[in-house]
């Protein structure tokens, strides 16, 4: 249900803001992001996972926290976050 470490490796690199960045909401958001996806589509054959559910919502509402922090720093930080990783609003 977690995402393996290469995959982790590849958002860091891809969403990291500096060299060595592994801490930046940014690259936060994008983990989340990807660990929310991975499940969702867990959640499609296991539909009575209520606890593994609740884990997921935590983590959504961790990555609104995160993204509500980047808009109030930077609102183009922001809306260039949510492009590239596909999220609505």
């Amino acid at each position: 249900m977690s995402i393996t470490a290469e995959e982790k490796q590849r958002l860091m690199k891809e969403y990291a803001t500096k060299e060595g960045d592994t801490g930046s909401p940014e690259v936060q958001v994008a983990i989340l992001s990807s660990r929310i996806a991975t499940l969702t589509e867990h959640f499609k054959t296991h539909k009575k996972d209520n606890h593994g559910r609740r884990g997921l919502l935590m983590m959504v509402a961790q990555r609104r926290k995160l993204l509500d922090y980047v808009k109030g720093k930077d609102e183009a930080r922001y809306a260039s976050l949510i492009e590239r990783l596909g999220l609505r609003r």
